[in-house]
């Protein structure tokens, strides 16, 4: 949908498979999904939004395991921009 494509482009949220690094701690994580959804603000009132799935980056575990971590980014949040750099893929 365009609203949520709109997001994916002005948020500049990262493709499934790129890189991304905590700006508060510094640990790496690969976005291994990514998907729309719609998120409640209210009992009325919905909004667009990107869900995506971070996993931890560490030698010698295999993708998929471990830690993961699940964001659902929005036009009216800057939770991506303040926490994450997208540093490869």
């Amino acid at each position: 949908m365009k609203e949520h494509e709109d997001i994916e482009r002005v948020k500049k949220l990262p493709r499934v498979g790129q890189t991304v690094k905590n700006k508060e701690n510094g640990t790496v994580w690969r976005v291994m999904e990514k998907r729309e959804v719609w998120q409640s603000v209210d009992q009325d009132h919905l909004v667009a939004g990107v869900y995506i799935l971070y996993w931890r980056v560490k030698e010698g575990v295999l993708p998929g395991v471990g830690e993961l971590l699940g964001y659902v980014h929005t036009a009216y949040d800057n939770t991506f921009e303040a926490n994450w750099d997208i540093v490869g893929g």
